[in-house]
């Protein structure tokens, strides 16, 4: 039973690394494929997992690393190249004989939606579900690490406001961790998750201003969401190395329909297939205190 978990050393949410990690620990045969052999590619080899190195959109790569492969986690950058990567994938997991796949979807897909991305993360969901390979597609909404990755350490830190275009819509964020735990879920028993959709979340559902209230508490000192129009943010985001004009335009177009409460929603798919409760926001903030301090 041999599962190939793919982008297992990515550093956004870390799904694939949390997942790889989880798996070798159940004592089960992991095969990691990631893009540069480098340090944490060198500490799942440490933990026992068989490295291999490509490009998910090169099929000579991808063919070979399914071979005796059961079962797999797809995840993908955020990038214009999700379609070629997905369908490289099927295609080489159809041709080895792979059994299942766990998908990593996002909660906006659907083929109507504003931003790009969204849609191509609706048709990345047909294209595995054409190949006749049994796939379950997760769709979680914001990770609580766009908490310091995208969206407000920083002016955290120097304003103790955070900065975004959400109104007064809410969702449940989510540690990538606990979405790897449903990743590890369905992957040792994937016939009871064959052909589902879910939507793993945090414990509860809250506004930005709400989360500034935590932020406060936690951190002993008054923080204030500030909402600010999308093309302000847009131009903020443009200031942060990384991020792509793609990104912006997906991360411009999913704030106006966070606005509208379209992730405003609670679920208990991580305690349920994972195995115990997703982490709370309070949580997440008291594990990364320094990130967020003066």
């Amino acid at each position: 039973m041999t599962l190939l978990i793919a982008g297992a050393a990515g550093r956004h949410g870390a799904t694939g690394n949390y997942a790889a990690r989880l798996l070798l620990a159940r004592g089960l045969p992991v095969r990691a494929f990631v893009r540069h052999d480098d340090d944490r590619a060198a500490e799942l080899k440490a933990l026992g997992a068989d490295i291999v190195v490509g490009d998910l959109r090169d099929f000579d790569a991808v063919r070979p690393a399914l071979d005796g492969v059961t079962g797999a986690y797809f995840t993908y950058p955020l990038a214009e190249s999700l379609l070629e990567a997905t369908t490289t994938f099927a295609a080489a997991g159809k041709q080895a004989g792979l059994q299942s796949i766990v998908n990593m979807s996002q909660i906006t897909a659907r083929p109507d939606h504003s931003s790009p991305a969204a849609r191509q993360h609706w048709l990345a969901e047909r294209v595995l579900d054409w190949s006749g390979i049994a796939v379950t597609h997760l769709r979680p909404p914001y990770f609580l690490e766009n908490l310091i990755t995208i969206a407000s350490a920083a002016t955290i830190r120097a304003e103790a406001r955070i900065y975004l275009p959400y109104g007064n819509g809410r969702h449940a964020p989510i540690a990538g961790h606990d979405v790897s735990r449903v990743v590890a879920g369905v992957l040792a028993d994937p016939a009871t998750h064959q052909g589902k959709t879910y939507v793993p979340t945090g414990p509860a559902s809250l506004s930005m201003a709400e989360q500034a209230d935590v932020f406060s508490r936690e951190l002993g000192r008054p923080v204030e969401y500030v909402d600010i129009p999308v093309e302000r943010w847009r131009q903020m985001l443009s200031q942060v190395d990384g991020v792509s004009a793609y990104l912006i335009e997906h991360l411009s177009q999913v704030a106006e329909t966070h606005q509208r409460g379209e992730q405003d929603m609670v679920t208990d798919v991580v305690e349920t297939i994972g195995g115990a409760p997703p982490k709370s926001l309070a949580t997440f903030i008291h594990e990364n205190q320094a990130v967020f301090e003066r």
